[in-house]
């Protein structure tokens, strides 16, 4: 399998590899940036003494592998959706030194928190240089491994109508994906092919079973037009009582995307799939998760919140103030009032009536799009946290003047409001920032997806590949 699922998300197996080896050469780069800095020749390297202060290697190599790796995850180094080629090399690069100089800083903070396990500098350049060589060795040996379709799934999709056409024309889809291939589809009695002939193969509805034992398949997509249409579930119960995996469409493409296909989802799907699940263990671990989350952040975040908010009335004029109060829709469509720091001009919207914000806005006020860039102007929603209006993590919240227009537009737009809204969230991290109701309903398919797979544990890494976003100033406007 090229996938495997832990708390209830898909994690593919290609870069839980590629994370271990990483972890690796973090590892070895702090022995031997030991082996180079203090010339040991001997292998006993429990026993070395990396700083006067007493710090021993067996302690800081854990310590310098788990921040470093924390910040390559942060930085996004480990979605699938990155290849590693001549048109992405430079970016890869960037993206790695970024992680190593975070990765740094915050061991510097920890190496003055705690000084026994202090890194003196020489020792910390050393094993950076080494950690970025080992990384990039590792990248260029990894993806070229992938990309010669070693560790992909087998899949053959059963169906070659608008549905299995789906699988190929759905944003984000392909005939291959970084975690599977495709073998070919089988065409079924009474439905129009939409996928390319050349992909048809010529094998008959009671020959699946042999077609796919012969051809090691390893995962059916059951791709039917119509369930109720004559066909040789004899042929799927042999292929599943073999070991091959039988999967629907919408399962296929929440796994392989991260999102629910709205498309192909029906009601049956969400009563009877796992997930959408509310207890009270998984309220009072959010709940403790935000708190502690957001009181970390607050006591960072404090003197940039002080200089944004003089900065703010110093644009625009004391009397006014720096922060702009709107109503959201939260959790179980009731509303709430959401606080930012205000970063367009007094007025914005004079009319009275909602309007999305949009590229290059000449509403924006010159700090307004600093702050708006750097997520700097989402800061006083820590104080929404902390009432529990919202959450660090969810589906951003919407205005209700919106959410009133696209839940008639939408379908099951509003089971988005089944969790509280967050800070960041999912849709935040697959798709850019959105101001029409075609990038509403591409968010939502993300949103559905953290609804039903939600957990403490995927809001920590939401959380950590925010810094990537925040960082890189990707989707703001």
């Amino acid at each position: 399998m090229a996938t495997i699922r832990l708390f209830n998300n898909h994690l593919r197996l290609q870069f839980v590899i590629l994370a271990v080896l990483e972890a690796f050469a973090f590892f070895v780069s702090v022995y031997g940036a030991a082996l180079v800095r203090f010339q040991e020749t001997e292998f006993e390297y429990t026993n070395i003494v990396v700083d006067y202060n007493g710090g021993d290697i067996s302690t800081i190599a854990p310590i310098y592998t788990g921040v470093m790796m924390l910040c390559m995850v942060a930085l996004g180094h480990y979605k699938s959706q990155q290849h590693f080629s001549p048109s992405m090399f430079t970016e890869t690069i960037i993206k790695v030194l970024v992680s190593l100089t975070l990765g740094s800083i915050t061991l510097m903070i920890i190496f003055y928190m705690i000084p026994s396990v202090h890194m003196g500098r020489g020792f910390h350049s050393l094993a950076l240089m080494l950690s970025f060589l080992g990384v990039i060795f590792v990248r260029a040996f990894f993806f070229q491994f992938i990309g010669q379709n070693v560790l992909k799934r087998n899949v053959l999709v059963v169906g070659a109508g608008s549905r299995a056409k789906t699988l190929i024309d759905e944003k984000g889809g392909s005939h291959d994906g970084v975690s599977y291939k495709i073998a070919g589809y089988i065409s079924v009695k009474n439905e129009t092919v939409a996928v390319p002939k050349s992909q048809v193969l010529n094998v008959h509805s009671e020959d699946i079973a042999k077609y796919a034992l012969d051809n090691e398949v390893d995962e059916i997509i059951l791709a039917i037009e119509d369930r109720r249409n004559s066909f040789q579930n004899d042929e799927l119960i042999k292929c599943k009582l073999a070991g091959i995996k039988i999967i629907d469409p919408v399962c296929f493409l929440e796994r392989e995307q991260g999102k629910l296909n709205i498309e192909m989802l029906h009601p049956s799907w969400m009563i009877y799939s796992n997930g959408f699940n509310r207890s009270d263990f998984k309220r009072f671990s959010a709940r403790l998760f935000d708190i502690v989350s957001s009181l970390i952040i607050l006591t960072v975040m404090t003197p940039v919140m002080i200089l944004s908010a003089f900065l703010i009335s110093l644009e625009s004029g004391f009397k006014h103030s720096v922060f702009y109060k709107q109503v959201r829709v939260g959790l179980d469509d009731v509303p709430f009032t959401l606080l930012k720091f205000r970063s367009m001009k007094i007025n914005a919207e004079s009319n009275g009536k909602a309007v999305w914000a949009k590229k290059n806005d000449d509403r924006i006020t010159f700090f307004g799009h600093f702050i708006r860039k750097t997520r700097i102007d989402e800061l006083p929603q820590i104080i929404n946290i902390f009432k529990g209006d919202m959450r660090l993590i969810g589906p951003r919240p919407e205005r209700p003047e919106f959410v009133d227009d696209l839940a008639t537009k939408i379908p099951y737009y509003n089971k988005r409001h089944t969790v509280k809204p967050g800070l960041a969230g999912w849709a935040q991290l697959k798709y850019p920032y959105g101001a029409t109701e075609q990038d509403a309903y591409e968010k939502l398919q993300y949103d559905l997806y953290y609804v039903k797979n939600h957990n403490i544990i995927m809001d920590f890494f939401i959380l950590l590949q925010t810094i990537e976003i925040v960082i890189m100033g990707k989707g703001a406007r």
